[in-house]
């Protein structure tokens, strides 16, 4: 792809992504659901949804792997993003169809309660009941394959944290698309990709941390795990594009899991933007499949 190419690509994401902001936060939650449902029609997958406890959970299964009755009992257990404040298992279709269809697993999403309505600790509190739901089912922790972006990979990180304060199983692995590490907005790539970012902006980032943290301090460990030990969490692979103002957030947090003897694998797509994973672009394709053959290189 050309420097000309790719900037009116970028263009084009920016335009996409501005049709479905809105100050009206509950618009803008249908607006990603509207368009979630029209992109990801699609025969070749099942969904099925069902509530427990007052939470809504999302089976997706790639058809093909129902036929050969292939991992039943390996699994990927998603967490969606959107900043806290948006964001669902439609929404996250986007991404939980191409996993289930690259990996040959059964995706498992939940939608917990976002922020402003319901701040931190709410979403913590719904992703741990959603992993024991999960574990009471006969799943063992150590065939489930822990994902999440933007938020949700912020969402994924305070969940392992959370399991190995309690002394429980961790997940096998984490896969983490443009996670959002550190809600101290600290970070240098605010400034250097700022201009450049199609998809986040300071101003939204902010809202939405002052929005989930409602009065938490922002370098507490389960909002920013960043600041947390990480030691003795199971392998983690981050993906992250070089144009998103969250590319330090994945960076540091590379550097951290190495200094706390995690091993850890981070990959920057050139071009890229913040979870680019969900549009149709071949870059896209790439790093879906660099995540199958991380899950299968685990053994």
């Amino acid at each position: 792809m050309t420097e000309k190419q790719n900037k009116h690509l970028m263009q084009l994401v920016r335009r996409v992504h501005g049709l479905l902001e809105n100050d009206d936060l509950q618009k803008q939650r249908d607006s990603q659901n509207q368009l979630a449902s029209i992109l990801t029609n699609s025969k070749n997958f099942i969904f099925n949804g069902f509530d427990v406890n007052n939470l809504y959970f999302e089976w997706t299964d790639y058809c093909q792997r129902l036929e050969n009755s292939e991992n039943n009992d390996k699994i990927i257990f998603y967490c969606h993003g959107g900043g806290y404040m948006t964001g669902s298992c439609l929404y996250a279709r986007e991404l939980t169809t191409k996993l289930a269809k690259q990996t040959m697993r059964r995706v498992f999403c939940f939608d917990y309660r976002l922020a402003p309505e319901h701040p931190y600790p709410a979403a913590v509190e719904d992703a741990l009941a959603a992993w024991e739901y999960i574990i009471s089912q006969g799943y063992s922790a150590e065939n489930i394959i822990m994902a999440g972006d933007s938020a949700g990979g912020n969402l994924a990180l305070a969940l392992t944290l959370s399991l190995k304060d309690k002394a429980l199983a961790l997940p096998r692995a984490l896969v983490l698309f443009s996670p959002w590490t550190d809600m101290t907005l600290s970070s240098e790539s605010y400034s250097l990709r700022g201009s450049v970012d199609p998809v986040l902006n300071t101003e939204y980032i902010k809202k939405a941390a002052e929005n989930y943290l409602s009065g938490t301090d922002c370098r507490l460990p389960m909002v920013s795990p960043l600041f947390a030990d990480l030691s003795g969490f199971p392998p983690v692979y981050i993906q992250v594009g070089d144009n998103e103002i969250l590319l330090d957030d994945s960076r540091k947090l590379y550097s951290r899991l190495l200094s706390d003897n995690v091993f850890a694998r981070l990959d920057v797509f050139s071009n890229m933007w913040h979870v680019f994973q969900m549009t149709p672009v071949k870059a896209a394709q790439t790093a879906i499949s660099k995540v199958s053959d991380f899950i299968e290189n685990l053994g």
